[in-house]
């Protein structure tokens, strides 16, 4: 039997770790290592705000683990504190669009910043959305809404939130609403309607990915904050900020590869974080990732991945974009339901390709020409474990298995 108070009593005085915390996405350093430009960009678009007038929109672009949340969060805490300092009425809302999900959660957070009750679920977004309008109409203040990953919104339920919200200050007499929209999408303003497009998108930034030397100057502070005293090997920083640095120069990858190796050793009561502790998360991490970004995955999505996977042979052979999306057409025959066109399911995997989760690459057929060939990316068991809690994929995947 498990001995629960030896396991609490070990980890109540950590041999590895001082701070986690300081490790953890949401943490907000008081130094941001090589942004000191974007930073210069948001404070100067900001600024007005000080004065009481409403500041530009800003829509900021960039890959994943970019420091486009860091940056914001940054100088939106520094902008309150000005503000208050000088007797500036100033506030600020975050929403996590990805954790909110709907455009009606989205406005119940929004709202309740504003100390508005609004019921989980049993109003029309219309109604939440006048209740902010009447809550905030005469107060005097400037409001500046952040929409973080506001492509998950976009893609899913459409710009008709953001076309309200870069429209609301028509309907104030002595407030002002500045919009920041923040996305890790490039191609997301090209989606949007052109007047959404023209209100929202009235400053732009974006923010490039990090090469391993910037990756390793993040981590270093955070490492001597985060352990304790010669708990990291020498090689230990410039091996995190080498493997994030390959993908796409993401600093979220390198803490978490940093913060999970961390763990790894504290899990087995040693003193020391090595070599291979790094590897070890490296697995750990890419494992957690394909599973949630394929249990987010719209019920198309999720079909077309289904699709790949059996085309496939779950990750031992490769198959033409054809022969997956013939393969699409007769699982949803199968349920009966309305399917994509050929088009939307080579975008679904455009982007699954750019998220790892699969492979595409150009090969050559001889007289017949160049093709695009399609094979996993990720490990098979993780991609069928995560569709498995989809009960339709559950039960498709048994069927399959019959057949195998």
């Amino acid at each position: 039997m498990t001995n629960l108070d030896e396991i609490f009593n070990s980890a109540y005085k950590s041999k590895v770790f001082r701070r986690r915390e300081v490790l953890l996405p949401d943490y907000i350093p008081e130094i941001l290592p090589h942004r000191d430009k974007e930073i210069k960009k948001v404070a100067l678009t900001l600024a007005p705000s000080l004065r009481g007038e409403r500041p530009s929109n800003i829509f900021i672009y960039g890959l994943t683990g970019t420091g486009k949340t860091a940056v914001v969060k940054y100088v939106l805490r520094k902008l309150k504190e000005n503000a208050t300092g000088k007797g500036v009425n100033i506030g600020y809302i975050y929403v996590n669009v990805r954790h909110r999900e709907t455009p009606y959660r989205i406005l119940a957070d929004i709202a309740e910043h504003f100390n508005i009750r609004v019921p989980f679920t049993g109003l029309s977004i219309g109604e939440v959305y006048n209740r902010i309008i009447r809550k905030i109409s005469n107060i005097e203040t400037v409001f500046i809404i952040t929409l973080d990953e506001v492509d998950f919104l976009v893609k899913k339920y459409g710009d008709d939130l953001l076309y309200n919200l870069t429209r609301i200050n028509e309907q104030l007499s002595r407030s002002k609403v500045s919009l920041i929209g923040i996305t890790n999408s490039l191609k997301l303003i090209e989606s949007l309607d052109p007047r959404v497009k023209s209100s929202l998108n009235e400053e732009e930034l974006v923010f490039p990915p990090y090469d391993a030397k910037q990756l390793q100057d993040i981590l270093y502070p955070r490492a001597m904050d985060a352990f304790v005293e010669n708990a990291l090997d020498e090689d230990i920083v410039p091996l995190c900020s080498a493997l994030a640095a390959r993908d796409h120069g993401d600093a979220r990858r390198a803490l978490d590869l940093l913060r999970i190796a961390g763990e790894i050793a504290e899990r087995e009561e040693r003193d020391r974080v090595v070599k291979d502790d790094v590897m070890k998360a490296r697995i750990e991490i890419e494992r957690d990732r394909v599973s949630d970004i394929i249990k987010t995955l719209p019920l198309h999505g999720k079909l077309v991945m289904l699709s790949i996977l059996i085309t496939t042979g779950y990750g031992k052979d490769y198959a033409t974009t054809g022969e997956i999306y013939d393969k699409y057409k007769k699982i949803v025959s199968t349920l009966g339901f309305e399917e994509i066109t050929l088009r939307r399911v080579s975008g679904i995997i455009g982007e699954l390709d750019m998220l790892g989760i699969i492979s595409g690459r150009i090969i050559s057929r001889g007289r017949y020409g160049k093709t695009r060939v399609i094979n996993l990316g990720g490990d098979a068991n993780t991609i069928i474990e995560a569709l498995r809690e989809d009960p339709i994929m559950d039960e498709i995947l048994d069927e399959e298995a019959k057949w195998k």
